[in-house]
């Protein structure tokens, strides 16, 4: 399994923008499809985005196109979300994700999970 952590949450304004980082443990970083997940008060965790192993295939959830990018650096484990023109609807905690594997399946488990972090977009 991979270790990740997540970093760049945040307090912005409606309309603003923010990065999320999420660094990776591990030498095998580029065999996994990584995600970004989100969770808002009250409601179940939904899948914001995904990438592919080489960075070569993306996939967003339909909220966030256009607004959101999501994009990985293969040489320093990490991934990237990032986030403009925010809306309080994307309020949230963020989650990044790992699905071992070089096949773009971001459907089913993901393997490994970041501990999250905080987005609050106020009006």
């Amino acid at each position: 399994q991979v270790q990740l952590v997540e970093s760049g949450g945040g307090w912005v304004q409606a309309g603003g923008s923010l990065r999320l980082s999420c660094a990776a443990s591990g030498r095998t970083f580029s065999s996994y499809l990584m995600g970004w997940f989100r969770q808002a008060p009250g409601k179940e965790r939904e899948f914001v985005a995904a990438i592919s192993w080489t960075g070569g295939r993306t996939s967003y959830t339909d909220s966030v196109k256009g607004r959101f990018t999501i994009s990985r650096d293969n040489a320093k484990n990490t991934v990237y979300l990032q986030m403009n023109s925010l809306e309080p609807e994307d309020t949230a905690v963020y989650y990044c994700a790992a699905k071992l594997g070089r096949t773009f399946d971001y459907t089913g488990d993901f393997g490994s999970w970041g501990q999250g972090t905080q987005v609050i977009v106020s009006s």
